[in-house]
């Protein structure tokens, strides 16, 4: 969290005022304070979303977007190799079967990929949006469209992204973004389901709190059209997530405006490449991913800028929780109960999967985590101290 102070204590002591700290009823105690409410508006006004529905994680925002776009029990759903791993366990939890397929230089999966995954089975696309940028979507609807499969989005790290003008998250049946510490805004933990359906918003809705309708004012009396579970936000999450949702313009331009300066310094540099922005000016800019021309030498720039104590960066090759290759527990499928994919059986073998673009490039990729609150020159000594280490560790002289 880079940014907190009045706003967010002003929304929290709202919520502790009234004592009501339940995002529903209580209406005669709460003095009409509704942060929730407030947040799913706040939200769906910054992404132009008809319907937002506020949960407690990025990780339950994709669950129910999966859910509310009927994806469920033996439904095959190609995902990404590289990916935060909630996306595939959302997937998992759902009863459904992950199916990866490759990415490109956009990090994300790319719609060669999607083709060569698709079997007959294939019901929809868990697609995302990886470190603040966003896929090809032009390419990847050509393929949604032509095979008539269920797209649903996990912009966790993208919210605030864009493509030709629309949101990252809105280009299919539903989509999810994260509110955790680390985003580009945060609840302390929360998430949001984002659609322009008001039945997948409405099914959402129920689902995330145990089935209920939310009509009326007696919660012991409402009807549950459908079943669901807990994955109710609270009063004070959404508080907070109100108020950083409404930095997120300033924060995207200073990001871009950091992004631009270190872009350009860097690409002066023999070596360097970018992975690919399919649409700069939609670009959150929450990271700056750099190229290296091989995983052999990107692992002797993370050594070296390791060893000079060059911080902020990710070498999500080796990363425990970001790339298929550490994921032994998928691969062994170690469950602490029955899945529904071990009763079906698994749609490939993940200890064998054809996905070469996916280990050249994330062999490859470094990244560095933007922050918004940088001054001009901070960026520089960054980017002075990168340069220093690729040189170092490149043996290429200045």
């Amino acid at each position: 969290m880079e940014f907190f102070g009045a706003a967010e204590r002003a929304e929290i002591n709202d919520v502790l005022e009234t004592g009501i700290l339940f995002r529903y009823n209580h209406e005669a105690q709460r003095n009409n304070i509704y942060k929730a409410r407030e947040f799913e508006a706040e939200v769906a006004k910054l992404v132009g979303a008809n319907f937002a529905h506020a949960v407690s994680s990025g990780s339950t925002a994709v669950l129910c977007a999966l859910a509310a776009a009927g994806i469920g029990a033996g439904d095959e759903v190609i995902v990404p190799p590289f990916t935060y791993i909630a996306t595939v366990e959302a997937v998992l939890m759902v009863g459904a079967l992950p199916v990866f397929a490759d990415i490109d230089e956009t990090l994300c999966i790319s719609a060669d990929g999607i083709r060569k995954a698709i079997t007959p089975k294939t019901k929809a696309i868990a697609l995302v949006h990886m470190c603040g940028q966003m896929a090809d979507m032009d390419a990847i609807m050509a393929v949604v469209n032509e095979h008539n499969l269920v797209l649903v989005e996990d912009a966790g790290q993208a919210m605030g992204a864009s493509y030709k003008g629309v949101s990252t998250g809105l280009w299919g049946k539903t989509g999810a973004y994260s509110f955790d510490f680390f985003k580009i805004a945060t609840a302390g933990e929360g998430g949001i389901m984002v659609t322009n359906d008001e039945v997948a918003y409405k099914h959402a809705d129920s689902y995330s709190d145990h089935g209920h309708d939310h009509i009326g004012s007696n919660r012991g009396m409402e009807q549950h059209p459908v079943l669901g579970f807990n994955y109710r936000i609270s009063e004070l999450h959404a508080a907070v997530g109100l108020v950083q949702t409404r930095r997120v313009p300033e924060i995207i331009k200073s990001n871009n405006a950091h992004k631009t300066q270190l872009m350009d310094a860097l690409g002066q540099v023999p070596g360097v490449g970018f992975a690919r922005i399919p649409d700069v000016d939609g670009d959150s800019a929450t990271f700056l991913n750099l190229l290296m021309p091989d995983t052999e030498t990107a692992q002797r720039v993370v050594a070296e800028m390791n060893a000079a104590g060059v911080g902020g960066f990710n070498y999500w090759f080796t990363n425990m929780y970001h790339f298929i290759n550490q994921w032994d527990h998928i691969k062994q499928m170690r469950t602490a109960a029955p899945l529904a994919i071990e009763k079906f059986g698994a749609p490939q073998d993940y200890n064998n999967l054809d996905i070469p673009n996916a280990q050249a490039t994330i062999g490859r990729l470094i990244s560095f985590g933007i922050r918004a609150s940088w001054t001009s020159e901070e960026v520089a000594a960054l980017a002075t101290n990168i340069e220093a280490a690729i040189r170092k560790a490149t043996l290429v002289e200045a």
